[in-house]
């Protein structure tokens, strides 16, 4: 697959290099994100060097990066290096001697610093001393995020403070997902992403599939042949230190328990157990924490857990309580299972992707103010709930927001409906109660034209995929 998107990133490690920046970039996030194709493309571009770790024993690692260095400086490798500091003096004395400055990339360093324990230490007197005189910049990455931000970001451990860039790698939007397919409309994007999320690994592999969502979804997921039927319990296993206890968590989450008295009442644990297997969830981008609209972040009474990533949510949803029966099935049977649970599923991938549109949807959201803040839903006991609400900039008006998934076109009547249902429930009890209120209604297809003057807003797949961007 080409490679698409990653504008800003490469934006902006192409500035590292041509305002002539020394030191250490930090790189993290997720599995099969993307991490490893965009610091290719830097290093190809800049003429840099890229070597990816494993876990072999330290003396075979340093032989493989050697054996990589020997691309640029000829007979590195023939030399046996006794301990990572020979070996990276040695690099800085060749780099300085061929006025080469980088870059340097060491993608999956967790990976060293497993078989190197000492490394961090090595790397900081290098850093601040060899490779500063040297002018090198160097690029470390890895999947292991807890590991990465410890290494780079905490104060009590040796690379803090020698980061000129540290960056988190997100995974990527709808919108260059369509463009990855070659799908012909937003509509098509949101489908494939309900699937697939912004995990460009899992893109590569529906590739061939286009627009065939159902297709794509047997051969690689449900299929116990398909390279995808294992996925979750592969990325647990390769996190470190093994992310593989948390999967009870995630099969009560992805069967519908979203609040931490129900999840441990499901996998038979004392609630107060679970914060910090929550929190690492999280931190691994599988899990999200969800607060009700006005609820402090410190709160936590009312907070929801539910699983954050689209392909995690299906496979939890689908795979997981089925594999008894993928075994088995045929593949008639397998589809039913498809269409059977993935409305549900574009339903609930559409409203969080409306939601997160909403600070960005510009001059049409704002009518006639100024723009939105961040939109979450509200809820609270048996009382109504709503999809979507935002305060304004300036915090004088309250946007609430109604999210449908409808498979076909929604027109003036069916649109006038769903605003007098959002009427009917009133508003929230945030704010001051004194805030102009703004209504919307989000459907992935509507049959009014864009512009029309309608009592409230709305947005289809095309205005909220654009805004995401």
């Amino acid at each position: 697959m080409r490679f698409v998107n990653r504008a800003s990133e490469l934006a902006r490690l192409d500035a590292l290099v041509e305002r002539g920046q020394q030191g250490l970039v930090a790189l993290w996030g997720r599995r099969r994100v993307g991490k490893t194709r965009l610091l290719l493309e830097w290093s190809r571009r800049h003429d840099g060097l890229y070597s990816v770790a494993d876990l072999s024993s330290a003396p075979v690692q340093r032989a493989y990066l050697a054996d990589a260095l020997s691309l640029r400086f000829p007979g590195f490798g023939e030399a046996a290096y006794p301990d990572w500091r020979s070996l990276l003096r040695a690099l800085s004395r060749e780099a300085t001697r061929a006025g080469w400055r980088g870059p340097l990339v060491l993608d999956e360093l967790p990976y060293l610093v497993e078989t190197s324990p000492s490394l961090p230490g090595v790397l900081q007197g290098w850093l601040d001393h060899e490779a500063k005189d040297a002018r090198l910049l160097v690029a470390v990455s890895g999947s292991t995020q807890h590991m990465m931000q410890g290494l780079t970001l905490g104060a009590d451990l040796f690379l803090f403070g020698r980061t000129v860039s540290a960056m988190p790698i997100e995974p990527m939007t709808p919108h260059a997902l369509g463009k990855a397919l070659g799908l012909d409309d937003a509509l098509g994007a949101v489908r494939a992403f309900a699937a697939w999320g912004g995990i460009p690994r899992y893109w590569e592999l529906a590739e061939p599939f286009g627009a065939d969502l159902p297709e794509a979804l047997d051969e690689l997921v449900l299929d116990p042949l398909g390279p995808l039927h294992l996925e979750p319990d592969r990325l647990l296993a390769e996190e470190r230190p093994s992310a593989v206890p948390l999967r009870p968590l995630l099969d009560v989450i992805g069967a519908g328990a979203h609040r931490v008295s129900e999840i441990a009442g499901r996998i038979v644990q004392p609630a107060t157990s679970l914060g910090r297997s929550l929190a690492r969830l999280a931190e691994l981008g599988l899990v999200s924490r969800e607060l009700p609209f006005g609820e402090p972040e410190r709160g936590g009474k009312r907070s929801l857990y539910r699983i954050a990533d689209p392909f995690f949510r299906f496979w939890f949803r689908i795979v997981a309580p089925h594999r008894a029966l993928l075994a088995v099935a045929q593949r008639e049977a397998r589809r039913r299972l498809v269409r059977e649970h993935l409305p549900r599923l574009l339903s609930e991938t559409w409203e969080d992707l409306c939601r997160r549109a909403v600070p960005r949807l510009g001059s049409a959201a704002a009518k006639g103010g100024t723009g939105w803040g961040p939109a979450r839903r509200y809820w609270h006991g048996s009382s109504p709930e709503w999809d979507v609400v935002a305060r304004s900039e300036g915090g004088r008006r309250l946007l609430l927001g109604e999210v449908r998934w409808h498979d076909q076109p929604v027109g003036g009547e069916a649109l006038e409906r769903i605003h007098r249902e959002l009427i009917a429930r009133g508003r929230p009890p945030v704010g001051s109660g004194s805030e102009e209120v703004v209504r919307a209604v989000f459907v992935p297809r509507t049959k009014e034209k864009p512009g029309a003057r309608l009592p409230f807003l709305v947005f289809d797949a095309d205005a909220v995929v654009e805004a995401i961007g």
